[in-house]
């Protein structure tokens, strides 16, 4: 059985107090379970120093990180990474199969689909004599063109790919985007 005692000006609940009054206690009481310490007033007022460890250098919990903990992660994104999003928030896609050509306008932070044109849509697959040639891109960027516009979006950026160049029917479909009103953001 735990010791409890009441005292004149404090409420004691201690396994030492128990033993100097000659009472058992048990290990099984919820007393033994807090750990002892010992505080004074004179450890109040007058709090030991704090130690350095080796080297001179006191390590807090919180430290903001040093620039050797920065290269060791590779995969932080850079400012233009991270702002670019922000910055081009509109994004051309093209993609030119064997049979087709599609191309949409996405925004970048919302992934939503603001402008779709393909040549496999209904409407100009059963109008066009050829859904691949130099005229069915003019006719997509002109609709990526409207479309856009109608959805009040005048900017938007394009990214080639890696060793990609803007020549042949992708640089006729940037160039019809841009003749209809669409200004491009690099």
């Amino acid at each position: 059985m735990a010791c409890i005692s009441s005292a004149p000006s404090s409420f004691i609940l201690t396994s030492d107090f128990c033993r100097a009054r000659g009472e058992k206690s048990t290990s099984i009481s919820w007393v033994s379970s807090f750990p002892q310490m010992k505080i004074s007033i004179d450890s109040i007022r007058n709090p030991s120093p704090v130690k350095p460890r080796e080297g001179g250098i006191i390590q807090a919990a919180w430290t903001r990180r040093s620039r050797g903990e920065l290269a060791k992660r590779p995969n932080r994104k850079s400012w233009k990474q991270r702002t670019d999003m922000f910055m081009r928030p509109f994004l051309l896609n093209v993609f030119f199969s064997k049979r087709y050509i599609h191309a949409k306008v996405v925004h970048r932070g919302t992934s939503k689909v603001i402008s779709v044109a393909s040549t496999n849509a209904k409407d100009l697959r059963n109008t066009l004599p050829s859904l691949i040639d130099n005229n069915a891109c003019r006719i997509v960027g002109r609709l990526i063109a409207e479309r856009s516009m109608e959805a009040d979006v005048f900017a938007i950026s394009y990214e080639p790919k890696k060793n990609e160049r803007i020549e042949g029917k992708l640089g006729i479909v940037l160039d019809t985007i841009q003749e209809n009103g669409i200004i491009f953001v690099d």
